[in-house]
């Protein structure tokens, strides 16, 4: 089978939009190669190595490719694009001078190739990402395996906003707690939140293939039983206390790796969804929005306890008074 293979060279920052926009014109799939030069900060905690450098992207930018069914004129979804790219500027998101390239590429060629590049990785003191066709034995008896098989239109968890999730609900989570994950996407953090030690998750998502996804690696993991999937927002589980939602509400940790356009939104439905002194862990966020997003965390009532910080993404973890 062949695919129109529409590539965009673009920035970092403008990443996760973009990609978002290719999977609503009905991109089958989406990959992102951002820079793998040796200039970028890189966390080397967990014994992470580079030897040389792993493409020849500049430093900031990004390489989007988005595969679209045979059928599709790829100047129309390219024209459909175009406006909504340049407005991401008028919300400080700067796409850079960005460029399209458009080809035909054979379905073998790009379906499973991404897979060679997807290995095990240590993403924190505890937590390995692990993909289900590789071998992997824990090295130690405190390291908990993440089986994830994202598909194609989910990352791999080793983007920064997601490991650096990850880093931050291991410094969140003690035992036994109740979590609503906002934006499940792969489920990758409700799974994590599981293995620390959460008592039961309530993973929601809007998409339904992102509900699908979610609902796949939760059995990979085994974990039906402690981690609740739904198509859903926040505010839509927020007025009952449904027995199905497998938490109760208020919870004592929101953790939500979206944009920081989307978390702008209901921070004040996740103040309501915690209980006092509950914990909000909003990650996905920009160098250029962290004062907005700080201001609204402080004006809706949350305390800034922490920030995290990898590469350019900062991750708040923000207390309920």
């Amino acid at each position: 089978m062949l695919w129109h293979e529409l590539t965009i060279h673009t920035t970092e920052e403008a990443v996760e939009m973009i990609s978002n926009f290719l999977h609503e014109a009905g991109a089958g799939g989406v990959s992102i190669e951002e820079s793998g030069t040796l200039n970028k900060e890189r966390d080397t905690s967990f014994g992470q190595w580079y030897e040389r450098p792993l493409n020849d992207i500049p430093e900031g930018q990004a390489v989007i490719k988005g595969y679209f069914a045979e059928e599709t004129d790829l100047n129309d979804i390219q024209g459909e694009l175009v406006p909504r790219i340049e407005e991401l500027r008028t919300f400080d998101i700067d796409p850079g001078e960005y460029r399209f390239e458009q080809q035909t590429v054979n379905e073998d060629d790009w379906a499973d190739a991404w897979k060679q590049y997807f290995k095990p990785q240590r993403v924190s003191e505890r937590l390995t990402i692990k993909p289900t066709w590789e071998n992997y034995e824990p090295t130690g008896s405190n390291e908990q395996i993440i089986e994830l098989d994202p598909g194609m239109a989910f990352g791999t968890g080793t983007h920064p906003t997601t490991s650096l999730c990850l880093r931050t609900l291991e410094s969140v989570i003690k035992g036994g707690e109740e979590v609503i994950d906002v934006g499940t996407g792969s489920g990758i953090l409700s799974i994590g939140a599981v293995k620390l030690g959460a008592k039961h998750v309530l993973a929601l998502d809007l998409d339904p293939v992102a509900v699908s996804s979610a609902l796949a690696n939760t059995s990979l993991n085994g974990l039906e039983k402690q981690i609740t999937v739904k198509e859903s927002d926040l505010l839509s589980v927020l007025d009952g206390q449904d027995p199905s939602l497998g938490v109760k509400l208020p919870v004592q940790v929101v953790v939500a790796n979206i944009l920081a356009e989307i978390i702008l939104l209901f921070i004040d439905d996740v103040y309501q969804a915690l209980v006092p002194g509950g914990v909000y862990i909003a990650s996905g966020i920009w160098k250029n929005k962290e004062q907005v997003v700080e201001e609204a965390l402080v004006a809706a009532g949350f305390q800034i306890e922490d920030k995290h910080r990898d590469e350019d993404w900062i991750a708040f973890v923000a207390r309920k008074g």
